[in-house]
């Protein structure tokens, strides 16, 4: 049976997070404008995954103060959540972490480190390589939260419960690591540089963490289906 995830599209552009994201997940995705006020008038999902966005999570509009409040209604129904990027920050921000603006902008093909013991990213080297693009970082987790991946810049990944975050974009193909880089307000030469990276070598080695993926819906099906024996169990008591 086919996984329903909300797929809340934070992008004010949302084309190439719904052809991502629709070619990497296993699922039946129910796609909201979130930029647009969208949001779901029901949790019954699956799951949930927050998009990127060029937003900033302390910016004072009102789309992410609805966001930000149907998202934390829908974790205190113990629904499973995956963020990337301005996903990451907001599920960090819901949940009662800081996020804050960087003296720098991390973009590029970069090293990640992870700890080798989240289930997100089983199977992957602890030492992988991901495509990034923010300006801005969790400064501080979220209280119970755990970190799995980290650079030089920072949290890359954490947990709270069925909540998993990561900062990079395991989603993105080389066109749309393109058309992000090109848009950006940056020097020509840091612009150019970031440009020259993106190669079919560096695309290949980021496709690893593409596995987390699987890895979350792997988690989602098996979280289900320890739900339905427990309440089968109950029914039968």
């Amino acid at each position: 049976m086919s996984l329903r995830i909300a797929l809340l599209n934070a992008a004010h552009d949302g084309e190439d997070n719904r052809r991502n994201f629709r070619r990497e997940l296993d699922a039946d995705l129910v796609e909201y404008d979130v930029t647009e006020r969208e949001l779901p008038d029901t949790f019954a999902f699956d799951a949930c995954l927050v998009t990127g966005s060029r937003a900033s999570v302390y910016w004072d509009e009102p789309w992410i103060a609805d966001l930000e409040a149907w998202v934390g209604d829908a974790i205190e129904r113990d629904l499973p959540f995956l963020g990337v990027c301005f996903g990451h920050q907001l599920l960090a921000h819901a949940l009662g972490g800081r996020v804050e603006a960087m003296d720098d902008y991390e973009i590029g093909y970069r090293t990640v480190e992870h700890d080798g013991e989240n289930p997100l990213l089983a199977g992957v080297d602890e030492s992988f390589t991901v495509f990034t693009t923010h300006s801005d970082h969790v400064a501080e987790l979220p209280p119970g939260a755990e970190r799995f991946a980290e650079n030089d810049y920072g949290v890359h990944g954490f947990r709270q419960g069925d909540v998993f975050a990561v900062q990079f974009h395991p989603e993105y193909d080389p066109e749309t690591a393109e058309t992000v880089t090109t848009g950006k307000d940056l020097p020509d030469e840091r612009i150019q540089h970031v440009l020259d990276g993106i190669t079919e070598e560096n695309y290949r080695a980021a496709c690893e963490a593409k596995r987390l993926f699987d890895n979350f819906t792997d988690y989602v099906r098996q979280r289900r289906s320890a739900a339905g024996e427990t309440t089968r169990a109950a029914s039968d008591d």
